[in-house]
């Protein structure tokens, strides 16, 4: 059925089937809002939706909200690397389920996608304000079960992970979203020094300063121009929990005296103090060699 209506309702039941999947409900007025229609218009996808797919959605008279039911499965397929991307920039239109126009533009493969149920599942808790079990595997542990409350979904540059805080270990750390095999809720609420606010490393933010790498660039004009330098430097804020990721992810050398040797290292960290009393600097290359 499908195949027979207009591509514009195709993008509005996608949207609801994308709200239904990643928020857990939809209201009539975020359809209307989004797609600038009317209430009849709106009613009317809804209640297609409903025939297409009876069992993914569940009317709640009091709040006047459709939610996701235990049954719900995807009317539409929803690619789990756009899908990310999406997500992370704030875009939640599940137009990628109906084929966006293909640009002949190419990106590098990506090794390790997510589960995209899962990673439903935990925005679903943190959008809702909830704390989650999920079963997950660590390099340390192996198979454990943890209580998380996450409030952050990143891309690290290498794979994507949730920031949490673990109720386990009583603070806040990254987890590897391909190593979580199950998420369900759990009714403890969120205490307040559980809430992302509370979470010193991401909230601050600390500046770095980068420049074309003094012994291994001949031209350093030519860094300059790829990273759109001012005055020989690239200047970026990035949070405190991401510094040493991004620093990886660039082979930035973090060395007090640039000693790193290699092609691969481009850049040089100028303001190397600025890295004082951050953690998670163990893959900031060179970070430590010389402390």
């Amino acid at each position: 059925m499908l195949d027979t209506i207009s591509y514009a309702q195709k993008q509005r039941l996608a949207y609801i089937d994308f709200c239904l999947l990643f928020r857990g409900s939809v209201h009539r007025n975020d359809l209307v809002q989004r797609f600038e229609v009317g209430l009849s218009a709106g009613s009317r996808d809804f209640t297609l939706y409903k025939e297409l797919a009876p069992q993914n959605l569940t009317y709640n008279t009091k709040e006047k909200r459709y939610f996701q039911t235990e049954q719900f499965v995807p009317l539409f397929e929803h690619d789990a690397q756009r899908t990310l991307v999406k997500l992370a920039n704030d875009i939640s239109d599940g137009f990628d389920a109906i084929g966006d126009v293909h640009f002949p533009v190419e990106a590098p493969s990506t090794l390790n996608v997510p589960n995209i149920f899962i990673v439903a599942r935990i925005v679903q808790a943190m959008l809702n304000g909830k704390a989650i079990s999920v079963s997950y595997t660590s390099l340390s542990s192996g198979n454990v079960t943890r209580e998380l409350v996450p409030h952050a979904i990143v891309d690290n540059g290498l794979r994507w992970h949730v920031r949490a805080f673990d109720r386990k270990s009583e603070s806040f750390r990254d987890f590897v979203l391909t190593r979580v095999r199950a998420v369900n809720f759990v009714d403890t609420a969120p205490a307040p020094h559980e809430e992302a606010e509370t979470d010193h490393e991401w909230q601050r933010m600390i500046p770095l300063q980068l420049t074309p790498h003094p012994h291994n660039i001949q031209y350093p004009k030519a860094i300059e121009m790829d990273y759109g330098m001012r005055n020989g430097v690239l200047n970026v804020e990035v949070r405190a929990a991401m510094a040493g990721y991004l620093l990886r992810r660039w082979n930035v050398d973090c060395t007090a005296d640039a000693a790193l040797r290699g092609p691969e290292y481009q850049l040089w960290l100028q303001n190397r103090a600025t890295l004082m009393d951050v953690g998670n600097l163990a893959i900031a290359p060179g970070y430590g060699k010389d402390l």
